[in-house]
Parts: C-alpha cells; sequence; structure tokens
C-alpha cells in the first residue's frame, strides 16, 4: 500500500460513522426490531416514513407469467406489512395532528391523502367494520368499543381533510424537471382528487356519525400496538381478550365529546387558535351575555358596524399603551376607512387623520418609520391637526414607566414634525406643550426654536395663498436625507420646488433629478431637458414631469393635472419646444382623464377636447420631440369616438405619409363606413388587408428615424405605413369601438383561415369583404398571426363580455385547438347572452349549422351521446344518421334516459323505444314511450304547438347544458 494510500484509509476510517438507516423489510425479519426501534429518541426512518413505506409496499402490483399486472396478492407478507403500520400509527397513538403534520414542531414527514385513507380502511377493516356498510346505518352503542372507535376515527379525519382541501396550498418550489417524478405527483393528485370526491359524498353521513357519537354515554378504547397483536394471532391465543372488553387505549367519554376522537391520553386543544375563533364568531354574532367583558376587537367591529368612530380614536390612543392590537389590524381599519372616504363620505377625512395619526404613534412607539400615508395627510397641518397629535402623543406614553429608547423615539418624532412646518405659530404649539419640554434638554429645544426663527418671515405659507409658481420664498432645513426623503414623497409642485430650492441652497454638486430611480422621462424628452443649464431648473422640470407621469400611470389624474401645469408655466418663459411638449403631454392626460371618467358611461368628449386632437395630428413644428404613444392614442380616440368622417375626408395628406397611425386609422374608419356597400367599392378593406399581411410578413422590412417613429415603406402605386406587429397589437388595445374591434377580428380570422394547413375554419362577422387568398403564403407568419387572433379575442372580450360574435370566435379557437369542454362553454354563453339565458330563442345567424355541428362534435367527443342526438334536432334538417349512431353507443357519459324529456322529434324518440327493447331495457324504454305519449307532440296538432313544443324544450335542455359547462 502507497503512503497516499494508508493516508487516505486512516482518515477514512477516523470520520464519526452515521448509523445506517433501518430498512423496511428487516421488521419482516425481527418481530421485536419495531418496538426497539420506535423507543428510540430520533429514530430513523421516522414513524410518519414507516407507515410510507409499509404501505407502499404492500400496495405494490405484481406480474404474473404472462407479463400482466396484477393487483397486490393477499398473502402473508402484505398482512404483516399492514399490521405494522398500524402498529407505528397506534404508536402515535392515532393523533392526526401528528400523521398529518398540522401545526406539529419537529415533523417533518407526513402523511398523503392516499396514504392516511389506506392506513384508516386497513383500521377499519383490522376492526371488524362489515366492508360496503354504511357507517351512518350502524349503532355505535351497539358496537364493540374499538370498532365504534375506527369509525369515528375515519370519519373525523375525512371532514377534517374535506375543510383542509378548501384552503389555498402553498406551491412548492420547482426543481430539476424529472420525468418519472412528474408521473408520480400527478398519480397521486389524482388518486387525492378522487378519493376527495368520495368523501365529499359521504360528507353529510360523517356529520351524522360524529353528531351520534356526541350522545355516547359509555368510554371507548382504540387500538394499541398490543392489541393489534392480540388480533393478529390465532383466535385460540387471544386468552379471552377481544374487542368488547377494555383491551386497548381508553378514552374517555369527555374527552371524546370534547375533541371527537383527539386520541391522546390527554386532551389537547389551542387555546390561542380557540380564542381566535372565539373573537372572529363575536365579530360576525356579538355576544348577547352583557356580563361578558368585550375585547378590543369586538368594540373596534361593533363600533364601525354602528358608524361610532370617534370611539374607534378613543380605542386606538388607549391601545397604544397596551399594544393589545395587532399592527396589521389597525391598518385594516385604517384602510377601510379610507375606502368610505373615498366612495363620498367626507365626514370621514377628520376620522382617517385621527386614526392614522394614532397609528403612526404607534409605529413611532414601537420604532418603525413614518408612514407615507401619515405625511399625505400632514402635507397641510392646522391647529386642529397639530393639537390631536399632541394629545395623542400625551396619551400614548407614561414617562414614569416608559424605557429610554421609547422616550427617545418620541421626541425625534416631534422634532421632525417641527422641522417639517412652515408656520412658525404651528412650531411653537409643539415647542410650548408639556410634553415637548419633558422630553428634550433645554439646549435641545433652544436650538430646534433658533433653527426655526431664522426661516424666511417674508410669507406665511399656511395663510397667505400663493398666487404665481415663483412665488415661494426659500426657506432653510436641518438635513440632506430628510428634504430627498420629503422630495420623494411629496407630489404638490410648489412643495416640490421649495425642498429643491433649499437642497441647492445646501450644496451645489448634487443632480436631485437622480435621487429616485422610480422617476423615469421618456428618452426623447431627457436629452432636451437635460440640456438646461441652469442645475434648479433642470431638477425641477425633470421632477416635475416625472412624477406627473408617474401619476397618470397610477390614474391620479388630478395631480398629475398640477405638475404638469406647473411644469408648463415653468418652462413657458425660456423654452418653447419644451412648451410644446407639456402642451402634448397636458392633451394626452385630459384623453385619458375623459376615457377613465365620464367616457365610460358613453358620454361624448367635450368639442374642444376633439378640436386639440385634431391639432395635435396636424402639428408641423420642427424639432419637437414627439412621443409615438400620444399620436396612437389621439388616432384611437377618434375610431372610439366614431369621428370617422374627419379620418376619411379631412385629415391632411401629409399625415397619412409621415404618420402610420393615422394611416391605420383611416383605412379602418373608411372600412367601417364601406361595410353597407356593394363588395366592389370596398377597395379600403383590401388595402387594410395587404398592410396587416406586410405587418405579419416575415420579410418586412422596418425602417426608423433616430426619434424612433416609424417610417414608410412604398408598396405599389400606395404607400402604406407599416409597423411591428406588437406595435398594431398595442395600438388596437386602446380601441373600444365594437364595430372596429370586429373588423380587425374578422380580418385576422381571415388571415388564420388562408393558411394551407388549417383543419378548423374560424368564423367571424364580416369576414367576406377580405381577400380569399395571398400570393405568397410562405412570406406570413401563421404562428403569430393565430397568437394575435387569441390575444385580441382575450381583450375583445374584456371590453365587451356579451358581445355574441366575439364569444363564438373564441369558442372556435377553442374548438380548433381540441379544447371541447371550453368550446362549449363559450358557444353557449354567446347563445345565453342574446336569448335572455335563453328564454328566448337563440337567433338563427348565431346558432348556425355550423355552431350547432361543432357543439355536436365537442359532446361527441366528450362521450356525452345522448346530448348529441339532441343536438342533431337544432339543424335546419335534422341529422338522424348523427342522432341513430350516438344512441346506440353505450359508453355515454351523460344521464341517457333523464334527457328525454327534452326531445322533440317523435321519430328519435321511436328510435329511443326500439333500442331500449332491442336491449331489453325494459325501465328506459318506458320512459321514452311517456315522452312520446306527450299530447303536445302528437303529430296531428297545429304547427304553432309543435314549434311551442320545440322552442320550450330548446330552451330547458340549453339552460341544463349551460349549467354543466359554465
Amino acid at each position: 500500500m502507497s503512503a497516499e494510500a494508508a493516508d487516505r484509509e486512516a482518515a477514512t476510517s477516523s470520520r464519526p460513522c452515521t448509523p445506517p438507516q433501518t430498512c423496511w423489510f428487516e421488521f419482516l425479519l425481527e418481530e421485536s426490531l419495531l418496538e426497539k426501534h420506535l423507543r428510540k429518541p430520533c429514530p430513523d426512518p421516522a414513524p410518519v416514513q414507516l407507515i410510507v413505506q409499509f404501505l407502499e409496499q404492500a400496495s405494490k402490483p405484481s406480474v404474473n407469467e404472462q407479463n400482466q399486472v396484477q393487483p397486490p396478492p393477499d398473502n402473508k407478507r402484505n398482512r404483516i406489512l399492514k399490521l405494522l403500520a398500524l402498529k407505528v400509527a397506534a404508536h402515535l397513538k392515532w393523533d392526526l395532528d401528528i400523521l398529518e403534520k398540522r401545526c406539529v414542531p419537529f415533523v417533518s414527514l407526513s402523511l398523503s391523502v392516499p396514504v392516511l385513507n389506506m392506513l384508516l380502511n386497513e383500521l377499519l377493516c383490522i376492526s371488524k367494520v362489515p366492508p360496503g356498510t354504511k357507517h351512518v346505518d350502524m349503532d355505535l352503542a351497539t358496537l364493540p368499543p374499538t370498532t365504534a372507535m375506527a369509525i369515528l376515527l375515519y370519519n373525523r379525519w375525512a371532514i377534517r381533510t374535506i375543510v383542509q382541501s378548501s384552503f389555498p396550498v402553498k406551491q412548492a418550489k420547482p426543481g430539476p424537471p424529472q420525468l418519472s417524478v412528474m408521473n408520480q405527483m400527478q398519480q397521486e393528485k389524482e388518486l387525492t382528487e378522487n378519493i376527495l370526491k368520495v368523501l365529499k359524498e359521504q360528507a353529510s353521513d360523517s356529520i351524522l356519525v360524529l353528531e351520534a357519537a356526541l350522545k355516547l354515554d359509555k368510554d371507548l378504547y382504540v387500538h394499541t400496538m398490543r392489541t393489534l397483536d392480540l388480533l393478529a394471532m390465532e383466535p385460540g391465543m387471544v386468552n379471552g381478550e377481544t374487542e368488547s372488553s377494555t383491551a386497548g387505549l381508553k378514552i374517555r367519554t369527555e374527552e371524546m365529546q370534547c375533541q371527537i376522537g383527539s386520541l391522546s391520553l390527554h386532551c389537547t386543544i389551542d387555546e390561542r387558535r380557540l380564542a381566535g375563533y372565539c373573537q372572529a364568531c363575536d365579530v360576525l354574532v356579538p355576544s348577547s351575555d352583557t356580563s361578558q367583558q368585550l375585547t378590543p376587537y369586538s368594540q373596534v367591529h361593533i363600533c364601525l358596524r354602528s358608524g361610532n368612530y370617534q370611539d374607534v380614536v378613543k380605542i386606538f390612543i388607549e391601545d397604544n399603551l397596551t399594544f393589545s392590537l395587532p399592527v396589521q389590524f389597525r391598518q385594516s381599519v385604517l384602510r377601510e376607512l379610507f375606502q368610505k372616504a373615498q366612495q363620498g363620505n367626507e365626514a370621514l377625512d377628520e376620522i382617517c387623520f385621527k386614526v392614522c395619526a394614532c397609528n403612526t404613534v404607534r409605529d413611532i412607539l414601537e420604532g418603525r418609520t413614518i408612514s407615507v400615508q401619515f405625511n399625505q395627510l400632514f402635507l397641510r397641518p392646522n391647529k386642529e391637526k397639530i393639537d390631536f397629535l399632541l394629545e395623542v402623543c400625551s396619551r400614548s406614553i407614561n414617562l414614569e414607566k416608559a424605557s429610554d429608547s421609547l422616550k427617545g423615539n418620541m421626541a425625534a418624532f416631534l422634532k421632525n414634525v417641527c422641522l417639517g412646518l412652515e408656520d412658525l405659530q404651528y412650531v411653537f404649539m409643539i415647542s410650548s406643550h408639556e410634553l415637548f419640554i419633558t422630553l428634550l434638554k433645554d439646549e435641545e429645544r433652544k436650538l430646534l426654536v433658533d433653527q426655526m426663527r431664522k426661516r424666511s418671515p417674508r410669507v406665511n405659507l399656511c395663510i397667505k395663498p400663493v398666487t404665481s409658481f415663483y412665488d415661494i420664498p426659500a426657506s432653510a432645513s436641518v438635513n440632506i436625507g430628510q428634504l430627498e426623503h420629503q422630495l420623494i414623497l411629496s407630489v404638490d409642485p410648489w412643495r416640490i420646488r421649495q425642498i429643491l430650492i433649499e437642497l441647492h441652497g445646501m450644496t451645489s454638486e448634487r443632480q436631485f433629478w437622480t435621487v429616485s430611480n422610480k422617476w423615469e422621462v421618456p428618452s426623447v424628452y431627457s436629452g432636451v431637458i437635460l440640456g438646461i443649464k441652469d442645475n434648479l431648473t433642470r431638477d425641477l422640470v425633470y421632477i416635475l414631469l416625472a412624477k406627473g407621469l408617474h401619476c397618470s400611470t397610477v390614474k391620479d389624474f388630478s395631480h398629475a393635472k398640477q405638475l404638469f401645469a406647473a411644469c408648463l408655466e415653468l418652462v413657458t418663459e425660456f423654452s418653447p419646444k419644451l412648451r410644446q411638449v407639456m402642451l402634448n403631454e397636458m392633451l394626452l392626460l385630459d384623453i385619458h382623464t375623459h376615457e377613465a371618467g365620464t367616457g365610460q358611461s358613453g358620454e361624448r368628449p367635450p368639442s374642444d377636447l376633439i378640436s386639440r386632437v385634431r391639432g395635435y395630428l396636424e402639428m408641423r413644428l420642427p424639432d419637437i420631440p414627439l412621443r409615438q404613444v400620444i399620436a396612437e392614442e389621439c388616432v384611437a380616440f377618434m375610431l372610439n369616438w366614431r369621428e370617422n368622417e374627419y379620418l376619411t375626408l379631412q385629415v391632411p395628406a401629409f399625415l397619412l405619409q409621415s404618420n402610420p397611425y393615422v394611416k391605420l386609422g383611416q383605412l379602418l374608419a373608411a372600412t367601417c363606413k364601406e361595410l353597407p356597400g356593394p363588395k366592389e367599392s370596398r377597395r379600403t378593406a383590401k388595402d387594410l388587408w395587404e398592410v396587416v399581411v406586410q405587418i405579419c410578413s416575415v420579410s418586412s422590412q422596418h425602417k426608423r428615424g433616430n426619434d424612433g417613429r416609424v417610417s414608410l415603406i412604398k408598396q405599389r402605386e400606395s404607400t402604406l405605413g407599416i409597423m411591428y406587429r406588437s406595435e398594431l397589437l398595442s395600438f388596437i388595445k386602446k380601441l373600444r369601438e365594437p364595430l372596429v374591434l370586429t373588423i380587425i377580428l374578422s380580418l385576422f380570422v381571415k388571415l388564420h383561415n388562408v393558411r394551407e394547413d388549417i383543419v378548423n375554419d374560424i368564423t367571424a362577422e364580416h369576414i367576406s369583404i377580405w381577400p380569399s387568398s395571398i400570393p405568397n403564403l410562405q412570406s406570413v407568419d401563421f404562428e403569430a398571426v393565430a397568437i394575435t387572433v387569441k390575444e385580441l379575442v382575450r381583450y375583445a372580450l374584456s371590453i365587451s363580455p356579451n358581445n355574441h360574435s366575439w364569444l363564438i370566435i373564441q369558442a372556435d379557437i377553442y374548438f380548433a385547438t381540441n379544447q371541447y369542454s371550453a368550446a362549449l362553454h363559450y358557444y353557449l354563453q354567446a347563445g345565453a347572452v342574446c336569448s335572455d339565458f335563453f328564454n328566448k330563442a337563440v337567433p338563427p345567424d348565431v346558432y348556425t349549422d355550423q355552431v350547432i355541428k361543432r357543439m355536436i362534435k365537442c359532446c361527441s367527443l366528450l362521450n356525452c351521446h345522448t346530448q348529441v342526438a339532441i343536438l342533431c334536432q337544432f339543424l335546419r334538417e335534422i341529422d338522424y344518421k348523427t342522432a341513430f349512431k350516438s344512441l346506440q353507443e353505450q359508453n355515454s357519459h351523460d344521464a341517457m334516459d333523464s334527457y328525454y324529456d327534452y326531445i322533440w322529434d317523435v321519430t328519435i324518440l321511436e328510435y329511443l323505444t326500439y333500442l331500449h327493447h332491442k336491449r331489453g331495457e325494459t325501465d328506459k324504454r318506458q320512459i321514452a314511450i311517456k315522452a312520446i305519449g306527450q299530447t303536445e307532440l302528437n303529430a296531428s296538432n297545429p304547427e304553432e304547438v309543435l314549434q311551442l313544443a320545440a322552442q320550450r324544450r330548446k330552451k330547458k335542455f340549453l339552460q341544463a347544458m349551460a349549467k354543466l359547462y359554465f
């Protein structure tokens, strides 16, 4: 042996060895090994893991000589493995909390639903519960104690499992994909779903069993490892110990009634959880016991329900001393009050501030930062707000018992409030207050007051109104960090300017437009803005514009308008270019404001807004930085409000050459106008088709100028705008006008259908106006077209969920992609929205023969053959061949005879009578005969009566289908 090898061996032998894990088959070989293993402090494998291993091995299928998979054999080996699993569960005292791993520390493994189901069924079997017998039919009082206890344990687990399945499941982090593991997980998921389905069907019986258990007046017993061993012996070796005796673990009546089978020697109750349930119930149904003391939770909820908001404030102030209410609960109360205030209850504004102030003081006392909400509510302080804030601070701290850190937190908060105030009288209100004098030393108070007195006395901002953006005076401040924080939070343009003046007075080296990475200005503007020579002006313009754009994005239009107006006033004096930029942005803001406000109810925009949109589109100012999105929004605005006359006849020619969105808008508007006309006049539809085909072509060339705008490509004799597919899709998603969206959908559906390998066409309105072929099919990216169709339908339905033609398109897409249940859902929804949920007849142009045939195929592929036969009656000419063939199928997944009342065609009913007679199905034959015998189906009836009978059955059938697939 070499020296290196010897060293390696010595090193290996010197390492501490981990004891090898005991294998499951070793417990088969040595009977006493299990008890020894379970007595270990940290057995490996753990008890729960052993149960899994034993049952997994006992349930393994076998393979016979013909290589066929057989169920697990009922042999001695498998019986012993099942017994071992039961003994481990008995060692755990049948504690479901441990077996299911619910709030149990140090338990890293739990039994899945299929494994626990198998384990408890084995317990039922060994406890002599007759297989196939309903537990609810068994008298627990007359059963042996261990049998009754096994039944209670199973039904208690069933109810727990049903409840647990209703909770959201936390998804585990995905590991590397392994096919075998994924298959196993999928199998277990399907098995779990099947078991849950059975448990839910039996839930009412399980509840009755548990309720019956509460009436028992005798002690029960549950199997232990010893009693399980006794049951496994021959009957003559049991020494007289049977299930009816007192063998096993005794479960007292009180314990069983308290927890219905907690199955431990001590009844374990989670007191905190129980207290939480009591509080939750008390909130929903207040206790009638007046002697019972209400909890702070209950007091708050009673005040909220009764509208007694002042008492909520009092409770919150008192809680600042006791800290009994969680911060999250206090914040949720504030959110609820904010929502009510935003719904128009202006009286709650004062309450919102008071509750927010209470929460802020609580945050300060616990060392948390001041919330943004408090800073916003305190932007314009007054005497009442400061008086209340001082009251809350005084009542929230016990100066005799408070720690130094708590006092320090409160003192720092009051100092910061002073430093943020502009009005000296408010500063002196705080600095002369008893709490302030107590918390701050004389030197600290004098220094702070001196700092505040040095502020400019020219204007008192809280009293004198500001007349001009430039009239605001600057003031000193304490540190740059605090001012930068205020700068980030503020959306008041006047306050923003004042902060910047103070910051620039402290340092000339910083660029304060970089303070927040959330401040973003479009690249087409940033070059002009950052070229401003004066540092203060540059920072101010950049921040006002960035904050205004952000407010517009989050639909805070009022603040956005204030910020843009201030920026416009600022740039008007030195930059015509930036002045036009701000006018353009204010136009876009006004468009968004109208669309989000009165425009949603269909109110037309004011005429001056339409004129400004036209003015923007016709603007020809050189060197003005333009954002493409403004052009998109302006064209979409004109289309949405049906300004087709302007787009088709009045738009200047140069715009069609320079702006692709205007060109696209003109083609869409003209196509909408030409729809009623003859097919020969639809030249613009052909032009629109060619533009979209070119956009969706793989070989399309896209040119862009230095300003980022899309340029043009000449095609044949007409100059057509060209853009990327994503740009086209982005533009379409700004449209809301139904006819325009229908035209676009129709075009893309037709383009989708012209591909050579298409199997199932998608239908759409006005599809005949488009060309029927493309000269060069290979140039079109049909995959992108298919994706676009799906996205457009999804967007259109988000705008108008009850548009039946769009619903048919969505159904056709699902049909073409073999998603038949989803397809039926949308076919039925399309019929429902245009027939008052089938109470009226579905228009024939909605349920065309093609739609009915596709519904028939969906039902056929879903093995719902009776539904197929009924739908065959909906065709203009009844398809008897398909109907008869479907009725011959015997693997139908629908309840065949329950649908006979929906059949109105006597020929089909007669065929059903013959079919059931041929099969010897007497009961079903009688149902079919009864359906034929209805007087309203008599062939001698007038046509109106027959039509009414058919319509009534159509209605009931379609409503039943809707309940099935919705």
